[in-house]
């Protein structure tokens, strides 16, 4: 869509992968995916373009984006998951109607309060993740105080998720144990990820 008087417009640089994105595609949601389609949610780009009343990115700026409205009483208490007027970043309408289109594509136009600014240093391909993982299991961890020093934090499973949630708590200096069904996990979580035990649970 054209970039509005609040809006930004990306070069996509890198869009990460997750699940949902199967899900959508192949239309496992409940008959909920709009086609065509062009999914994609964790987006990082650069800003190209922006609209007069932007006041929180400039031309250059590299971004993330992300499904949040910013404005409703939940956003403005943290609680994005609970927004009431999210538009989703693909296979939603926009707010003149339009289908939105995600980021395997080559650009975007969002909302300012649906981006961030990605900090200088970060490796962008490892950014765009963190947009939807990274929020996942950043957010309920921030919001149950789950984040201090010497705190031990049980994760279970050492999927998409569970790698980033080892990775926080680490470096929130806390104790983790990783929870897993699959004996292969043991030594990713140990020594790749720097967890300080790992259980092993079976049903058997």
């Amino acid at each position: 869509r054209v970039n509005g008087d609040f809006d930004i417009t990306m070069k996509i640089l890198y869009c990460g992968i997750c699940h949902g994105d199967i899900h959508f595609a192949k239309n496992e949601l409940g008959s909920h995916s709009i086609y065509p389609m062009v999914p994609g949610h964790e987006i990082v780009g650069e800003v190209i373009k922006i609209g007069p009343n932007v006041k929180k990115f400039k031309i250059g700026d590299i971004a993330g984006v992300g499904p949040i409205c910013g404005t409703c009483s939940n956003c403005s208490k943290g609680w994005e998951s609970y927004c009431p007027k999210t538009i989703a970043t693909y296979n939603g309408h926009d707010y003149d109607g339009s289908i939105t289109y995600g980021g395997y594509s080559n650009k975007i136009v969002v909302n300012e309060n649906y981006a961030i600014i990605i900090p200088k240093g970060l490796p962008l391909e490892s950014a765009a993740p963190l947009v939807c993982a990274g929020l996942t299991v950043y957010s309920p961890m921030m919001h149950h105080g789950l984040c201090q020093s010497g705190q031990h934090l049980g994760i279970v499973g050492l999927g998409g998720l569970g790698h980033v949630a080892v990775k926080f708590a680490k470096a929130f200096n806390m104790k983790v144990t990783v929870i897993s069904t699959s004996p292969g996990k043991k030594e990713e979580a140990l020594e790749r990820l720097g967890a300080d035990s790992f259980l092993l649970i079976s049903d058997q």
